[in-house]
């Protein structure tokens, strides 16, 4: 039985994640795919770019929460490893959905969610990062990135369990991934600052 619970958790968490908010209301509402202008990400902070700050914060809510539906089922039927791999799946459709030819997001809405389900204190940490780091320096990556390693360090700090540690660290991996080319534009100058769209 256990076999089926993971395979559910499994399922749900990474087709959940391949929901990607941004393309459905961009498509939907805004009238042209998201992927087509900006950066051509998938994510909150190109729809905030292109569409504007309200159109980013539903993109932002949207993703998190099918993370955190997907990591209370995962929760639910098999405790801190069931959000673990809930949560791993989940993020994995939301970098690589399914139903929007694998181009998605780079995974830092669904990682702040993992920080909520994990430890709340965790959360902050990452938050709080990510505001240093973006206000900083204006660039919406070198604080997504800070996050991303920060999530390792906060859940090492506050002592989290073995399962919702390497959710952090895998969650962690991802994101500094999906952002390569955004650390080669770092490492070139070439990042440019954030600058929200007018609202549409």
């Amino acid at each position: 039985m256990n076999i089926l619970k993971y395979l559910l958790v499994i399922v749900v968490g990474y087709l959940l994640g391949s929901l990607s908010i941004s393309v459905i209301l961009s498509r939907n509402v805004m009238g042209s795919d998201v992927r087509s202008h900006g950066s051509g990400n998938a994510g909150a902070t190109n729809m905030a770019r292109v569409f504007g700050m309200k159109a980013g914060v539903m993109t932002l809510a949207g993703d998190m929460l099918k993370a955190l539906i997907a990591m209370w089922l995962g929760k639910l039927l098999l405790g801190d490893i069931g959000l673990a791999v809930s949560g791993i799946a989940c993020i994995v459709g939301h970098c690589f959905p399914v139903f929007h030819d694998f181009k998605g997001g780079k995974g830092i809405s669904v990682g702040a969610a993992i920080g909520i389900a994990i430890d709340w204190r965790v959360f902050v940490f990452i938050v709080v990062v990510f505001l240093i780091a973006a206000f900083l320096t204006k660039k919406v990556s070198f604080g997504s990135l800070c996050a991303s390693v920060a999530i390792t360090v906060a859940c090492l700090i506050f002592h989290v369990s073995t399962p919702k540690l390497i959710l952090a660290i895998c969650a962690m991996v991802l994101a500094i991934y999906q952002h390569r080319a955004n650390i080669k534009r770092l490492r070139d100058g070439t990042e440019a600052d954030f600058k929200a769209a007018k609202d549409k």
